[in-house]
């Protein structure tokens, strides 16, 4: 989740929403990557969307279902909707997102055997987002 944040950090200093994440495979980061929907004029470059996509181009496979992606914020319902359909055997995020988080989405939106763990550096992580809405609200 570390490798994670500094993504997020890279996110913030160019001005995107700070979120980071890497995948991971037999205990190897395979790819990494933070929100770029600014940059590339793209509502869907998600750290997470580009960082599966990273991840499939590595391993030469449409499915993650022996990686684990780690990500500083809940993912929203298209990402949770992309992670299903790579099959992810893991996610692991920080911070919740009570507002577009994929959990406000009742019934099953990860794939059935994708295993979830929340909270991790979830302080840090929710700092990162707070001071970026502050700083673009001008509080």
């Amino acid at each position: 989740m570390r490798e994670a944040l500094k993504e997020a950090h890279k996110a913030l200093a160019i001005g995107e929403v700070p979120v980071g994440a890497v995948v991971v495979s037999n205990n190897r980061i395979i790819a990494r990557a933070h929100n770029q929907t600014e940059k590339l004029t793209d509502a869907t470059a998600h750290a997470e969307m580009l960082a599966t996509t990273a991840a499939a181009n590595y391993l030469g496979s449409k499915y993650l279902d022996e990686c684990t992606l780690y990500v500083t914020l809940e993912p929203c319902v298209m990402c949770a909707g992309a992670l299903n359909w790579v099959q992810l055997q893991r996610l692991v995020f920080g911070a919740t997102d009570p507002q577009r988080g994929y959990r406000l989405i009742k019934g099953k939106v990860l794939h059935p055997r994708t295993e979830v763990t929340e909270g991790i550096f979830s302080g840090e992580s929710k700092e990162l987002i707070d001071q970026f809405f502050k700083r673009i609200r001008g509080k």
